[in-house]
């Protein structure tokens, strides 16, 4: 196989085009982040980067919170509106028909459509260039219900989650392999 060199550039893919809920002095927002991630495991530690220029950047920066609602491809116009339109004169939840949810640990409202909303409260704020990184812990996982089964495990592989690669969208769904699959012995 052959290979192509390219510039330097953010071609990490796919990633999730999360949906960001944040909210400050009465005023709350949505705004979608591809640039997040898990940092660490204890503590639960995640990330988004933001442009400082973005309406969001402030709310998050002020309050010190933000909800990373994870989307499914049943609602990836809207993830995409919210990434595209600015909420500075524009009320998100009310244009793109999603449902405030109060989250438990943040003051900032979680999307109802969304099968996982993580609250998170930011730690560190690291400048970066292009983005400031707000490196937050997180404080509660809520996970739907429908894709628990009566055994408490979850089923990510029946949300229909979206992807984000390259300036497109995807929805993921075929599982193809558990962690530790490859080493596992096999029943007899």
């Amino acid at each position: 196989m052959s290979k192509v060199t390219w510039k330097p550039g953010t071609l990490m893919a796919p990633v999730p085009p999360a949906l960001i809920s944040c909210a400050h002095n009465g005023k709350d927002n949505l705004i979608t982040i591809a640039w997040t991630g898990i940092l660490n495991s204890e503590p639960a530690k995640t990330y988004i980067s933001v442009r400082k220029e973005r309406f969001s950047y402030n709310l998050i920066k002020e309050s010190g919170e933000f909800v990373i609602n994870m989307p499914t491809s049943h609602i990836i116009r809207s993830v995409d509106f919210c990434g595209v339109r600015s909420g500075k004169d524009l009320d998100k939840f009310e244009a793109c028909r999603l449902t405030r949810e109060k989250a438990s640990k943040v003051s900032c409202p979680m999307v109802a459509e969304s099968p996982v909303s993580i609250e998170c409260k930011v730690t560190e704020v690291v400048p970066l260039g292009t983005h400031d990184m707000f490196i937050a812990d997180i404080v509660a996982v809520h996970i739907d219900e429908q894709y628990i089964d009566e055994k408490g495990k979850f089923h990510p592989e029946k949300c229909s989650f979206a992807a984000y690669a390259h300036g497109q969208y995807f929805a993921l769904g075929k599982k193809i392999g558990s962690f530790g699959y490859s080493v596992k012995k096999k029943k007899k």
